[in-house]
């Protein structure tokens, strides 16, 4: 038999699959298309009748109420690469105070359990569980080991917590996140916050179809699921649950909290305690903010308000190979392990949404199929036209059958699922990537397609040797710091929101970084926009560090000793105290990174703590201090002596001298400033030299900076000069208060002035 003798069965295959998967897709498709509907109808009566009765929760709301203790569960298994961070900046983001980690580590893991250990030098709210068992075991044995170790917390500190957080070792926590637990704890017992991966680049396809997925998830599906079946599955990450829940379910698990035969524990336990008649929420919550956007068209910059989603986020798979592991490990637990754990339980609608979960294993395969059919149909219509002299076989569907207005109506169901599809992720992520969810979603069907199949594999395995399915986790690589940056909130939109600045004042700082390349807050300190004082209260909240003022004559020698010279200048830090803890704590102008502040911890061989100061502070405690260490021993400068002799003489109360060393250590400038603001000098240029200069010099910076070609001797020459008169000498400073007149400053210096 030739070829074309196998195109008549060729046909009659098509045709019964192409009828099998139009059936599907139109019964799965109307399965769709209600909860569409259901969402649809909902938001129009909220938005009529529910809405209009209340006034929407608040930052104020969240930020005024007492907060309870919480327990924050984070399970790692060789995640040394991440853990770490993702520590460090929760507790860098997190706007409350009465909470503590809890960090599960296997013994075969000594990576892991070193990078914990690190971070509870710093902190003493971390605190590491050691699982008994060599890992991996699962997810859920680690869970469980973690809340055996607050068990026992509780009972060596005589407390009890009251809410019970899990997160993943790569996760972003929203700074209200804890806010809005302890504001919903006890009314409710398991709460579910957003959970939204990190916005991928637009070639990414495979990271970015996590994007469309958990935004339709969490902008539609989990409100209409948890309204209709009172229940909700947790996501593992951002969700809490209240100690009546945790008490509720370990009564009834013989102490054990998270279900060991599942790997998706925490869908399993959200199913289990709605089961139990506790309260359960999704919680959609946003607050309003104020940030600054450019028109693509004017190019104008303009104040836009809004909402900033309290979610957790993180980043998911970029690869096809650990995107279908992770994925197929999800459809074990949910669609397999859940058939076998929890059966159909529940009342109609929840076995609705029981069977909407475990769809997804036959769906997957049937999206394949369709493009088998479609893919066969092309390759048939290539054939016909290479080949004009062939037999013209009757068409696969003829207009007005069936079959036509089943195809009709599934392409109808696709583009709503498409265009639903996109319209989630635009709420999330905007417009661009709105658009691109409409490849991605095609792409999205081949991965689950290849998790599926993995998934029936991992499962029949273990059907047949009864052995328990592994932590097969995935590999985490933590946000770097620019993605951090860019989920905490702009420097800019802070002072905007705060009324510091104007649009068109941050336009203007912005257009200037772009020529300089300097940091926009030194932008607009230079520009006379904003005053320092503001500026260090913004950044503090921005960054989460607190905020000293510095006199230098109170810094001990011994303090200073700790840091030499030349790495306190190249990272711009001054030593101010050792604390209880053992760290030292620097005062900085600028957000070091984590890089950095390993570097500095490794060269002084302690850990250290990092607060902002002012920039006048931090210069003159670097130059009086260090001289001072120098000599051996402290010196008194000879202004604030004057100073302290008019206090003496009842001129000026001590209140007023301090005012007036504080307004005169405001108007110190170090060289560097100087050198980059004149244009002299490029920030990387100066770092670079200060670089070479803390590695290979001794002298002062700037005869190392002519020497070695930076500037020239007359550019020094001139900063010099400008740093000089910049500086106001303390008699000025008490004239321009109106402390005192020039007829009692000259009593006490004739020159009126000392440098």
């Amino acid at each position: 038999m030739s070829l074309t003798d196998y195109v008549p069965y060729l046909f009659v295959f098509l045709k019964g699959l192409l009828w099998f998967v139009a059936l599907v897709f139109f019964l799965s498709g109307l399965d769709d298309w209600f909860i569409d509907l259901y969402y649809a109808v909902r938001s129009v009566y909220r938005r009529l009748f529910v809405l209009p009765k209340y006034h929407p929760l608040t930052e104020a709301q969240l930020l005024a109420l007492a907060e309870q203790p919480v327990a924050v569960m984070i399970p790692a298994w060789q995640e040394a690469p991440v853990i770490r961070q993702m520590l460090e900046n929760t507790i860098r983001t997190l706007n409350y105070a009465n909470y503590h980690i809890f960090v599960g580590t296997y013994p075969n893991d000594p990576e892991t359990r070193r990078e914990v250990e690190a971070v509870r030098e710093h902190f003493d709210n971390v605190h590491r569980i050691v699982c008994p068992k060599d890992g991996p075991t699962n997810k859920a044995d680690c869970l469980n080991w973690i809340y055996q170790g607050i068990k026992l917390f509780e009972k060596e500190h005589h407390l009890q917590f009251a809410v019970f957080v899990m997160d993943d070792s790569e996760d972003l926590v929203h700074p209200l996140s804890l806010k809005l637990f302890n504001y919903l704890i006890p009314r409710k017992d398991i709460i579910q916050l957003v959970v939204l991966p990190l916005e991928p680049k637009w070639s990414k396809f495979t990271e970015g179809h996590y994007c469309d997925e958990f935004a339709e998830m969490h902008y539609k599906n989990l409100v209409v699921r948890e309204f209709l079946s009172h229940s909700m599955p947790s996501a593992g990450v951002g969700c809490a649950f209240s100690r009546r829940a945790v008490e509720a379910m370990t009564s009834l698990a013989h102490n054990q909290l998270f279900n060991i035969n599942s790997l998706t524990e925490d869908y399993d336990i959200g199913l289990r305690l709605a089961s139990l008649g506790l309260k359960t929420i999704f919680v959609k919550q946003a607050i309003d903010r104020y940030v600054s956007r450019r028109n693509p068209f004017t190019g104008k910059w303009r104040q836009v308000k809004v909402k900033e989603f309290i979610s957790t986020r993180g980043p998911f798979p970029k690869t096809f190979r650990t995107a279908v592991r992770q994925k197929s490990r999800w459809i074990v637990g949910i669609c397999l392990q859940g058939w076998a754990n929890l059966g159909w339980q529940g009342s109609l609608s929840g076995k609705y949404m029981l069977f909407r979960d475990r769809k997804s294993l036959l769906t997957s395969y049937v999206n394949m199929l369709g493009y088998v059919v479609v893919t066969g149909i092309l390759l048939y219509w290539l054939w016909i036209y290479l080949s004009p002299e062939a037999y013209r076989y009757p068409p696969l569907v003829e207009r007005g059958t069936w079959l036509w207005y089943l195809i009709l109506a599934d392409t109808f169901f696709m583009l709503l699922r498409i265009y639903y599809r996109a319209l989630c992720t635009f709420h999330f992520y905007g417009l661009g990537q709105a658009l691109l969810s409409i490849p991605r979603f095609f792409w999205g069907n081949i991965i689950n397609f290849w998790a599926s199949s993995r998934a029936l594999y991992l499962y029949a395995r273990y059907l047949v040797t009864g052995k328990m399915i592994a932590w097969d986790k995935t590999s985490h690589i933590y946000p770097s710091e620019e993605d951090m940056r860019s989920y905490r909130r702009k420097l800019g939109d802070l002072l905007l929101e705060r009324r510091f600045i104007t649009i068109k004042q941050l336009e203007e700082a912005l257009s200037r970084q772009k020529k300089v390349n300097q940091p926009l807050g030194a932008i607009l300190l230079e520009m006379g926009l904003i005053s320092e004082d503001d500026l260090i209260q913004v950044l503090s909240q921005q960054l989460r560090l607190s905020s000293r003022e510095i006199e230098p004559d109170q810094i001990s020698l011994e303090v200073l000793r700790l840091v030499p010279k030349q790495l306190a200048v190249r990272y711009s830090v001054v030593p101010l105290e050792v604390q209880k803890s053992g760290h030292l704590l620097l005062a900085t102008t600028n957000f070091l990174t984590r890089e950095q502040v390993e570097e500095l911890e490794q060269a002084l061989e302690r850990p250290v703590t990092l607060c902002l100061t002012y920039r006048g502070d931090l210069a003159l405690a670097l130059r009086r201090g260090y001289e001072q260490l120098a000599t051996a021993a402290p010196t008194e400068a000879p202004e604030p002596r004057w100073g302290q002799e008019l206090v003496q003489r009842g001129v000026i109360t001590p209140e007023q001298l301090q005012e007036a060393l504080k307004a005169q250590r405001r108007s110190y400038v170090r060289l560097g400033d100087i050198l980059i603001q004149e244009g002299m000098l490029t920030p990387a240029r100066l770092q670079e030299a200060l670089r070479l200069y803390t590695a290979n010099s001794a002298g002062r910076l700037g005869d190392f900076l002519v020497r070695h070609e930076y500037i020239t001797f007359d550019q020094l020459q001139q900063a010099l000069h400008l740093q000089l008169a910049r500086v106001r000498s303390l008699p000025e400073v008490m004239a321009d208060l109106n402390l005192v007149n020039q007829e009692v400053l000259e009593s006490l210096s004739p020159n009126g002035r000392t440098a």
